[in-house]
């Protein structure tokens, strides 16, 4: 950034006269020096260079730019194009007009050119689509590195046919380079870093993040200094089953020299980032039938997690033992541990017996003693182990939950069950547990957006009538009405609905300012 605080303390002081003159005479002397190097062919080859930062070649990089980041989905990357784009051309524009620096004199210019001298706006449009195309497009790494190489040597050979046919002063072509490809690369650096926001087009499942060596490093060290933990091993584990969080395997040696496996979860910033956009949709969808405020930092959302594990715990239920919780990097990311359920598997991977149906329901039906509502009942987050069922990912419960939100648990564990047996054998052994009524209301508050995603794809695939089947077997009841409005949810929707309006108008005044249209 001293680059470019110096080249606006350059514009400054070309405000004042004398200065101006300074620099001019210096800028002309050395066109005049490469003007005595003009010839046929190099007055060709540099008006074909020069052709490279024209209008047509900086909107085509740039709509191939959104173009990929609309293609692989990449939300984030393209909202920092547009706003850093934007910025950056706004700020070279308004620069240039409030200098009115003119074009070179006292040389023969060759070449159309437009609007005023400082900075070259041709060569920080040229620098600006660069710069951005490679951090938003190209991964970090050697690439990165080899297609640095290549934006500086394409920008450098812009600025110096346009000094050649002499259109722009050395002055100008600087500070056009510098603004074009300083300013975007220091905000993509704040807006979307690497470790957080990587380039990548290797499809993650949900928010998982990469585990580098430095990240590796960091959690051994982490969970040694802080929990006392002697960890040998790190390991991602069961990607399948999560979306909002790095799941991973620990490998742990006991003081007493003893092996064993402890089970972590990795947020960071993206995940919580993942938690609002999540419960911003929830609250469209069901209004004030669920509690979504989203939580205010990653550390908040771990101690919450951590916080439910030993709730649970102490209520009796079935989960992991926690083990507390690690800080990798201050307000960016932490870790959650608790125990690792070795030698379990998921529930419905193989045909489910009356043991795994009884003990299924019965996590239910503790979940309502305890005042607790799980909120994601589906497959992966059911382990079996001799028999008995054990409930995983406490992350989205939720305490003193409304009763249609309890219901909705008695639901969806239901049909988990019914897909390893039969909607007969699952609701007869309900009846044990459950008042009939209690299964009427569970089934007539069920609707696809209840059932978990996993849950919902399983039953598409397997069984699609299992919900009809288990609906008709208990008695019949009204179906419960989930689309209850509230002013919250009316306002939350509006702003939505005025902000993708908003996205759609400042994309086309985006298009018109930066010139791409």
């Amino acid at each position: 950034m001293a680059a470019v605080a110096a080249v606006l303390m350059l514009a400054a002081a070309l405000g004042s006269d004398p200065i101006l003159q300074v620099v001019t005479g210096l800028d002309i002397a050395v066109l005049r020096a490469l003007s005595r190097l003009r010839t046929g062919p190099g007055i060709d080859l540099a008006e074909g260079v020069a052709a490279l930062g024209s209008d047509v070649v900086v909107r085509t990089v740039a709509w191939v730019t959104l173009a990929v980041l609309v293609v692989t989905r990449r939300w984030r990357h393209l909202v920092g194009y547009v706003v850093i784009t934007l910025t950056t051309t706004l700020v070279v524009t308004e620069l240039a007009l409030a200098l009115g620096r003119p074009r070179p004199t006292d040389v023969l210019v060759l070449g159309s050119w437009d609007g005023y001298s400082f900075p070259s706006r041709p060569v920080a449009a040229t620098a600006l689509v660069l710069v951005a195309a490679l951090l938003t497009v190209v991964p970090a790494g050697s690439r990165r590195v080899w297609g640095a190489m290549g934006v500086t040597g394409l920008v450098a050979a812009v600025a110096v046919a346009r000094l050649y046919l002499a259109v722009d002063h050395p002055s100008d072509v600087v500070a056009g380079a510098v603004l074009g490809a300083l300013l975007p690369l220091a905000a993509f650096r704040l807006f979307t870093p690497d470790d957080v926001f990587p380039v990548t087009y290797r499809r993650p499942t949900g928010a998982h993040l990469e585990l580098s060596h430095p990240r590796h490093q960091a959690i051994v060290r982490a969970l040694d200094q802080q929990l006392g933990l002697a960890v040998e091993s790190v390991e991602l584990f069961g990607l399948a089953g999560s979306a909002g969080s790095t799941p991973l395997r620990l490998g742990v040696r006991a003081a007493d020299g003893t092996r064993g496996d402890l089970f972590g979860k990795l947020y960071a910033v993206n995940h919580l980032r993942s938690d609002r956009w999540y419960k911003l949709g929830r609250t469209v969808l069901y209004g004030r039938l669920e509690d979504e405020k989203p939580f205010s930092t990653v550390r908040r959302l771990v101690e919450y997690e951590d916080h439910l594990l030993r709730l649970l715990r102490d209520a009796g239920l079935p989960t992991p033992a926690p083990h507390g919780f690690v800080e990798i990097t201050p307000e960016r990311e932490y870790l959650v541990v608790m125990e690792f359920f070795d030698g379990a598997r998921e529930l419905g991977g193989e045909p489910v017996g009356v043991s795994e149906i009884d003990s299924g329901l019965r996590v239910v039906r503790q979940l309502w003693e305890a005042g607790v509502a799980h909120r994601d009942i589906k497959p992966s987050n059911l382990l079996v182990r001799d028999g008995q069922v054990l409930l995983i990912d406490v992350a989205f419960a939720t305490v003193r939950p409304t009763p249609w939100r309890q219901a909705v648990d008695l639901a969806n564990m239901m049909l988990v069950l019914a897909l390893g047996s039969s909607a007969e054998a699952v609701y007869r052994r309900a009846l044990r547990q459950f008042a009939a009524d209690d299964i009427a209301e569970a089934f007539a508050a069920s609707r696809s957006v209840t059932v978990p995603s996993q849950l919902r794809n399983r039953l598409r695939a397997e069984a699609p009538d299992l919900i009809a089947e288990l609906r008709a077997l208990a008695p019949q009841r009204e179906p419960v009405t989930i689309q209850l409005w509230s002013v919250r949810r009316v306002v939350v929707t509006g702003g939505l609905v005025v902000a993708l309006l908003l996205a759609a108008g400042l994309m086309a005044a985006y298009a018109r300012l930066a010139g791409l249209a």
